[in-house]
């Protein structure tokens, strides 16, 4: 079923979590339920809303010391949502089902829903071309929609050579294989630290943090799917979507601050084009891996400072 953000919405109460899980993760959570699927979200705090917007193969979680963080600061409201086939919201049963498109139109429902506007937008992995999907829609819409953008360590803009993939990309790719991977042994949570600039910021409290909404077998395509979704070759239907959300992103002309872990061996070096394409932004860049929120979440919450004040 094709999701459409016009279809009637309502919220709920989210399902608690495991105290151990709780006790890292107090915050207030929510559920939509609209279009037959469930986004479970964290909405916490009130004023300018700052929408977080994950990864692969992460959930709201990953957003836990940036969220503190954001709080502390005055007049801030902040929106973490899991994206489908990850955290607490619904999840899809086949890697084939998750797109670009469905991501996208998933997050514009969950930000038309909540009535959002100047929304600071944060976004890092998978998260940065599914954030600027949906702002871009929500922007055609109510061009107060966006006040401006916090990007680390993603890839908004195509390189110059799309297809020059990972090995982790290749790998998820591979028939048989790779769905006995991801399927079977929980890839690639067990090796999550592999990505960090320090590995200790990402330890067995943490990936069992990440394992725990995928421990069923059924629930475990997300991580695969989004793995797929990253372009392996010409033809790939991943490829419109990123088009014209890079083309967007071209234009915008907001405020943009960038914070970059140099140490990544996923996108480390995608910082160079996303300084080019967008000349105001300010940068920050450090020797971190991939995934900031684990490694420097201070990092993140100066440069959302930079964009509220």
């Amino acid at each position: 079923m094709t999701y459409d953000a016009s279809m009637p919405f309502a919220f709920e109460s989210a399902p608690p979590l495991p105290p151990w899980l709780a006790r890292e993760f107090p915050f207030r959570r929510r559920v939509l339920l609209q279009g037959g699927r469930r986004i479970h979200f964290v909405d916490e705090g009130k004023g300018r809303p700052v929408l977080l917007v994950h990864g692969n193969p992460t959930w709201s979680f990953v957003w836990r010391k940036v969220l503190r963080g954001v709080l502390a600061e005055e007049g801030l409201r902040v929106i973490a949502p899991d994206l489908l086939g990850f955290g607490l919201s619904s999840k899809p049963a086949r890697p084939s089902d998750h797109t670009i498109d469905l991501h996208v139109e998933t997050l514009a429902g969950l930000w038309e829903a909540l009535g959002l506007q100047n929304v600071i937008l944060v976004a890092q992995d998978w998260g940065g071309p599914l954030g600027l999907g949906a702002a871009a829609a929500r922007m055609a819409l109510d061009p107060s929609s966006l006040a401006g953008l916090v990007l680390g360590n993603t890839s908004v803009l195509a390189p110059r050579r799309p297809m020059r993939t990972t090995a982790f990309h290749r790998f998820s790719h591979l028939p048989i294989a790779s769905d006995l991977a991801f399927r079977g042994l929980l890839f690639p949570v067990p090796v999550l630290d592999r990505v960090q600039g320090d590995r200790d910021s990402l330890g067995w409290p943490e990936k069992r943090a990440y394992a725990w909404p995928l421990r069923h077998l059924r629930d475990r395509a997300g991580p695969l799917g989004l793995a797929r979704m990253v372009p392996d070759r010409e033809d790939h239907p991943s490829l419109p979507a990123l088009e014209r959300i890079g083309a967007w992103a071209r234009d915008y002309r907001g405020p943009v601050s960038l914070v970059w872990g140099t140490r990544d061996p996923i996108l480390g070096r995608a910082l160079a084009r996303h300084q080019e394409a967008w000349p105001q932004a300010s940068v920050t860049s450090l020797p971190a891996g991939h995934f900031l929120q684990e490694e420097v979440p201070e990092d993140l919450v100066a440069g959302i400072r930079r964009i509220a004040v």
